[in-house]
């Protein structure tokens, strides 16, 4: 159920160079926090003003750049010994805003009531995730429609023009990927 989140650990291993060289010149995790979510901003901004497929070029880096800080942060908060539970709080804050305002990018795109409706729904695994933690469980990511799937699926309608197809399959999948870490945790908290 891992979907593209299966590819975090390579991912993360292509990125410690960066790491690295974050941690030397001593940058605030919550300042890639941040970050993700101006590039994620930058993406919504250019899916709403551009057409397709010249949108697609500008959303995808920008994406690229937004799980690049979404990563980032965490790793290294841990890696320079700064995790605090400030720091988690934003983190989490962070990811919600930079999702919700990606998904806003549609509302020049498509009708109001759908992409108020994805946006909901995108947001739904992850309460599942930190409702579990909460709980004592795991934390469970990944999924046929995650964060990582999310930002593929905006690139894609940024290339092809294809807003409601694309928040279509955003509000289902990400309803899909919840109920599927739901039906996880209960299982996980009956051991």
């Amino acid at each position: 159920m891992n979907g593209l989140y299966a590819f975090k650990p390579w991912y993360a291993a292509r990125l410690s160079g960066i790491r690295g060289a974050l941690a030397r010149r001593e940058v605030s995790p919550d300042t890639l926090t941040a970050a993700g979510v101006v590039s994620a901003a930058g993406a919504a901004v250019a899916l709403a003003a551009l057409p397709a497929p010249y949108a697609a070029l500008p959303v995808a880096v920008l994406l690229a750049a937004r799980l690049a800080f979404a990563n980032l942060d965490g790793a290294l908060a841990r890696d320079t010994g700064r995790t605090t539970r400030r720091g988690a709080v934003l983190n989490e804050l962070g990811d919600r805003a930079a999702d919700l305002i990606v998904l806003a990018g549609f509302v020049a795109l498509a009708p109001l009531w759908l992409v108020a409706v994805a946006a909901l729904a995108a947001t739904l695994p992850s309460w599942v995730s930190l409702a579990g933690a909460a709980a004592g469980a795991p934390r469970r990511n990944g999924g046929p429609v995650g964060k990582t799937e999310r930002c593929l699926l905006v690139a894609i309608a940024a290339a092809t023009g294809w807003a409601v197809p694309v928040l279509a399959v955003v509000a289902a999948g990400s309803a899909l990927t919840a109920v599927l870490r739901l039906a996880w945790l209960w299982r996980e908290l009956d051991r």
